[in-house]
């Protein structure tokens, strides 16, 4: 789901700030569970961030700054696909967030503002709000700007980096065509102006085929620049080959999808291409959905059915998000054994992960749930539910399943942050500060 790359396997030029914001949290929760005497000394002493008061509509107690929208959007979206109807500030936040020609920043601090060159416009942020608003409902307007501007920063490869004017990435391209057909559009019909390729032909072209090595075959790289393996770009991707987006619809009957690993003989990928022009492009997106799923497989059996994540200098540690992500991916795929053993894994173990990480993190878990046909209000002991609408405005109208205080939920998604907030953040920002100033001078030169 999130449009972020393991910096463990690469480290590209670009990512984007909802990356920055999970890498950010992923290092908390691995601090959380070694205990603050764990953490480098060199951000140890690191100040507190000064206090801010945030938005009354906002989900989430920390700093919006890199994944407000994100949050924001992901949090609306799992709570209308449980039944929830979110409060009308939330959703009214998250719309006056967006720029006058239709994109989306992290965060505006001041909306009454207008976006001007030197505001970090986003893809990721944007695709994520179009996914939200478009299941709402009633947000046309909104959406279809937001879509144009989309349209309007596609990169000649047909896809999409975090940043425009960036190389496109496969986590920014499989984020954006979620939001094209959530918004009714299809995406293969949404041509570059001067590649004349489509989405999904930017999105294949960071697939490894049969010219990598053997453990990677089918998987999906993040950039074409060092071309990798890499599981979160690999989870993103076997999502978005399907047309699909953050919310997956739970399969019908029994039906279990076997797993396919990417066929080679003699370097050749068996059934590339075959049939009709159109008929084999979307055969192809299949395929390379397939190859994607039986990666994870592999990557998933290989730690004890999940994934694992590192922050740069830090040790490995097991990626709730990213596996969360596999999860959706697998069960898109029509994969429902596959998908069912890492939500296993989920339900026992992401707890304390999604209390540390708040909104974002509870929706990850909600959609997964969702995309499995589990109940997301009995999900390992835990209401997750309840506890997302703890972290945010009072819902409009909850279903009479949600039978865990949320007033007990909230107060788990509070105290314990202090230093090893600081530390991960440090972490994240050290990491990703490149990004940042390039993001921000490739869109001075671009005027947006």
């Amino acid at each position: 789901m999130a449009p972020m790359a393991s910096m463990a396997h690469q480290a590209p030029s670009t990512h984007p700030v909802a990356f920055l914001a999970r890498r950010a949290a992923t290092a908390l929760a691995a601090a959380v569970a070694l205990g603050a005497a764990a953490a480098p000394a060199a951000f140890a002493a690191a100040p507190s961030p000064s206090p801010q008061k945030l938005p009354a509509g906002l989900y989430g107690t920390k700093d919006p700054q890199y994944d407000g929208v994100w949050r924001q959007s992901l949090a609306l979206l799992a709570q209308h696909t449980v039944g929830v109807r979110p409060a009308a500030p939330a959703v009214d936040w998250l719309v006056g967030q967006q720029c006058a020609d239709g994109s989306y920043p992290a965060f505006r601090a001041d909306p009454a503002k207008a976006c001007d060159a030197k505001t970090m416009r986003d893809t990721n942020q944007t695709a994520a709000a179009v996914q939200a608003l478009a299941a709402l409902g009633g947000h046309g307007k909104s959406v279809t700007k937001a879509v144009e501007w989309l349209k309007s920063v596609q990169n000649d490869d047909g896809g999409w980096p975090s940043m425009p004017g960036s190389p496109s990435d496969a986590n920014s391209t499989s984020v954006v065509i979620g939001a094209l057909a959530a918004a009714g559009h299809q995406p293969e019909s949404v041509i570059s102006k001067k590649g004349g390729r489509t989405p999904y032909d930017g999105l294949l072209t960071f697939r490894l085929g049969c010219d990598a090595k053997e453990e990677g075959r089918g998987a999906f790289t993040f950039q074409l620049k060092g071309a990798a393996p890499n599981a979160d770009a690999t989870a993103a991707a076997a999502t978005g080959a399907l047309g699909k987006g953050f919310v997956v619809a739970p399969a019908n009957g029994a039906a279990d999808a076997p797993v396919k690993p990417l066929t080679c003989k003699d370097g050749t990928e068996g059934g590339a291409g075959e049939g009709k022009q159109a008929g084999a492009a979307a055969a192809d997106r299949a395929r390379a959905a397939d190859g994607a799923a039986a990666y994870l497989v592999a990557q998933l059996g290989k730690n004890g059915q999940h994934l694992m994540s590192a922050m740069p200098g830090a040790e490995k540690q097991p990626d709730v998000g990213n596996t969360a992500d596999a999860v959706v991916a697998l069960a898109a795929g029509g994969h429902r054994s596959a998908a069912q053993r890492p939500l296993a894994w989920l339900e026992k173990n992401a707890a304390g992960w999604a209390r540390q990480n708040g909104p974002a993190a509870y929706a990850q878990l909600v959609l997964a749930a969702h995309a499995t046909g589990t109940d997301p209000r009995a999900f390992g002991g835990t209401d997750l539910v309840s506890a997302l609408n703890a972290t945010g405005p009072k819902p409009a109208a909850v279903s009479e399943k949600s039978t865990k205080s949320e007033k007990d939920a909230k107060s788990d998604e509070g105290g314990g942050m202090g230093v090893v907030w600081v530390v991960a953040v440090g972490l994240a920002i050290g990491a990703g500060i490149g990004f940042l100033l390039s993001g921000r001078k490739n869109r001075g030169k671009n005027g947006l």
